[in-house]
């Protein structure tokens, strides 16, 4: 992901503007810079008074963890649930949309597996 532009250049841009001097399309052009980077950071003085960048990437909480408990407790009443089982009850009760791979995600970051393994008898030739 691309970095910011420095503040310096930022704030050049703007006083460039604001003084006058020039139109925010020249200023982008004069300080090599996109034309639309110098209107919206202007637009955003304009809105926010602030000149700083607008903060970008992160991370973003699991819409599923305020419903933890409830996913937990489904799970413990029946043990083999699938897990569109899960979505289509979370959805009915709680309203929450979320799909399988949204859940499956979410169990894993919880340390929860939910793959089944069939029941087998132990193997009496080699190791199992």
């Amino acid at each position: 992901m691309a970095k910011p532009y420095s503040q310096d250049l930022r704030d050049r841009v703007i006083e460039a503007v604001e003084r006058g001097k020039m139109s925010r399309r020249a200023a982008g052009r004069h300080y090599a810079i996109s034309e639309s980077a110098a209107i919206k950071w202007l637009e955003r003085l304009e809105r926010q008074g602030s000149r700083e960048p607008v903060g970008h990437g992160g991370h973003r909480a699991s819409k599923l963890l305020p419903h933890r408990d409830f996913l937990e407790a489904a799970r413990a009443e029946k043990s083999d649930i699938t897990l569109q089982a899960l979505c289509d009850r979370l959805s009915a009760e709680r309203g929450v949309k979320a799909d399988t791979s949204m859940m499956s995600r979410f169990f894993r970051k919880i340390g929860v597996t939910v793959k089944k393994r069939p029941w087998s008898r132990v193997n009496r030739i080699a190791r199992t």
